[in-house]
């Protein structure tokens, strides 16, 4: 019988803690949705500046420093008692026009995994995508649950310039590019599904642990 491993919690700075509930991969998603709903629970708190969830670990940034030591055991008390039920999260449909001019690399995807195009949009519309956390530039989900049929390595020549809300896919993972820049991923698609916003309330569309949903507006040859 295997034990579960005590989280690790480390005061970085006197208003800083990280939380590290990392166990392996097997068991990479449960934990992932356990640190949501702790850092929904320290958000509801009030005592926070940020809270900062990624992948299996969590940062925290204290308003007062005079209650770090109150809050070092907390964490782990509050983990022991949280289940991953106790995330309450949105899901998101995102319309999306699969191939053509949007999705330059659809038919590599294709030809890579003896697919036909219409295949590959199908293939990658028919998942719910839970957001891991959000990284590389603000707005940008990594998200879980590709099929590995899409399994796909990154371009070996990454693009300049890949546009906003291209729709794509590296390694196992699949995301939407928020914002024109650089990148690698191999393009499937578009979106206007608007990831980030600077002006708005919530920049962010999406958060950690919503979920996603990708719906075939159109498939172009």
């Amino acid at each position: 019988m295997t034990t579960k491993s005590t989280p690790k919690i480390m005061a970085l700075t006197t208003h800083c803690i990280f939380f590290d509930a990392y166990e392996s991969a097997e068991h990479g998603l449960n934990t992932q949705k356990k640190i949501w709903s702790l850092a929904q629970f320290c958000q509801s708190t009030g005592d926070f500046v940020d809270v900062v969830p990624a992948n299996n670990n969590l940062t925290l940034y204290l308003k007062e420093s005079e209650k770090l030591a109150s809050w070092l055991p907390l964490l782990l008390e509050q983990w022991q008692e949280t289940t991953t039920k106790d995330f309450a999260s949105t899901h998101h449909k995102l319309p999306t026009i699969y191939g053509g001019q949007h999705g330059p690399d659809i038919a590599h995807v294709a030809v890579e995994h003896n697919l036909t195009v219409d295949e590959v949009a199908q293939l990658h519309s028919s998942k719910t995508y839970p957001v891991l956390f959000l990284g590389f530039q603000p707005g940008f989900a990594y998200l879980d649950g590709l099929d590995p049929k899409l399994y796909t390595p990154r371009r070996s020549e990454p693009r300049i310039s890949v546009p906003k809300g291209s729709v794509a896919i590296g390694g196992e993972q699949t995301g939407v590019y928020p914002e024109t820049s650089p990148g690698g991923w191999q393009i499937i698609g578009h979106t206007d599904f608007k990831l980030f916003d600077i002006n708005a309330t919530s920049p962010c569309a999406v958060k950690p642990g919503d979920t996603l949903e990708f719906v075939i507006q159109e498939v172009l040859k």
